[in-house]
């Protein structure tokens, strides 16, 4: 493999199009790569920065053919469905609330976008994503490390790459803001330069309860609400619509706010309580990938965050057995949500991660 060359993960967006930019600039022989990994005709979803529809394949040559750089589309339909959507189904219909672009990243983009690279002869691969790696010396290993830009760091869904994975990636906006990235891409005229960040999920056009009903209609099926007691006190249209906290859309009159505070899957049922209902101290997590350090055998201190959005907060990580810890925070914390990840991070180095599975919640009647 050629290690001049760069493959950069283009998307048809201004931060991938200012990634393959900034490589070129730097002296890398750069190419364009873009996954297809789905058929408009499908009526899955509208173009959006990141979904790799039509739309943003047309950006993403227009851009390359701009820079002057090879771009090349690759076909990942079949494993974007296998590994991405089954998964996502999967986990709704079991009560638990997904990340679908920490699947992605994970199978897709730096698996097999990776090996499409190489196939290439390209050494690296490139994203777009705010974030930044590393190599310790000390430590004699890569360390993924968050963006210099709080406000859009990605390092968070970002960690469960590997060593290897990490030799063979770059992350160029990962020492840049957004504002600083959109000012390059129209100084350099980029026809992207305005193009908005994607917000939604990119394989879904309406939303993800539609979705999921036309996948799985025989699969979703009412049951009952149940208090924290177990008291039945209505009924719900499919646990898969439901998520931890979710206080609208319940449908139900109880003369004061209800949330969403478990989701029992395997008795299709669906528990509301008061919003102290939804505070937690631990919880259970496992499928860990550590990142940045090695496999830990001892318990130690993290600040850890629990949800994209989430400002991570001090906590108490417990090794169990195989890839599974037990998470003690300092304080409880609101909306503990299994199938979501937790993140953990000693300042902004990123030591590792797993998803959570459940909640240590006190003796309960439900």
């Amino acid at each position: 493999m050629n290690k001049n060359k760069v493959a950069v993960a283009m998307s048809g967006g201004v931060d991938s199009s200012v990634c393959a930019y900034l490589l070129k600039e730097q002296g890398y022989e750069v190419i364009g790569i873009t996954m297809q990994i789905f058929d408009d005709a499908s009526g899955e979803s509208k173009a959006k920065e990141g979904s790799c529809s039509t739309e943003a394949v047309q950006d993403a040559r227009l851009v390359a053919k701009n820079l002057g750089i090879p771009h090349y589309v690759v076909n990942l339909k079949h494993c974007f469905n296998e590994k991405v959507i089954k998964y996502f189904i999967s986990e709704y219909l079991s009560g638990k609330t997904p990340n679908p672009c920490i699947v992605c990243n994970k199978y897709l983009k730096f698996t097999e976008l990776l090996k499409e690279a190489f196939k290439l002869d390209a050494f690296y691969l490139a994203t777009g994503h705010y974030a930044r790696v590393e190599y310790d010396d000390a430590l004699s290993r890569y360390i993924l490390k968050k963006s210099v830009d709080s406000d859009k760091d990605q390092s968070y869904v970002l960690y469960g790459l590997t060593q290897q994975q990490l030799e063979h990636v770059l992350f160029p906006l990962g020492s840049y803001t957004k504002k600083e990235i959109r000012q390059i891409a129209q100084k350099i005229g980029l026809s992207v330069s305005d193009k908005p960040d994607s917000q939604e999920i990119c394989f879904i056009d309406t939303n993800y309860r539609d979705f999921l009903y036309k996948k799985a209609p025989d699969k979703i099926k009412e049951g009952p609400f149940i208090d924290t007691n177990g008291k039945v006190i209505g009924k719900h249209k499919g646990i898969p619509f439901y998520t931890i906290g979710q206080r609208k859309g319940l449908g139900i009159s109880a003369g004061k706010p209800l949330y969403v505070v478990d989701i029992d899957a395997e008795n299709n049922a669906v528990v509301l309580g008061d919003e102290k209902d939804l505070y937690t101290k631990e919880f259970v997590a496992s499928q860990t990938n550590w990142v940045s350090i090695d496999t830990p055998c001892e318990k130690f201190n993290a600040n850890v965050k629990i949800r994209y959005n989430f400002i991570e907060k001090p906590a108490e990580i417990i090794p169990l057995n195989g890839d599974t810890v037990k998470v003690i925070f300092e304080n409880p914390q609101k909306a503990v949500t299994p199938g979501q990840s937790a993140v953990f991070y000693k300042g902004d180095v990123v030591l590792g991660g797993g998803v959570i599975q459940r909640r240590c919640l006190p003796e309960k009647s439900f």
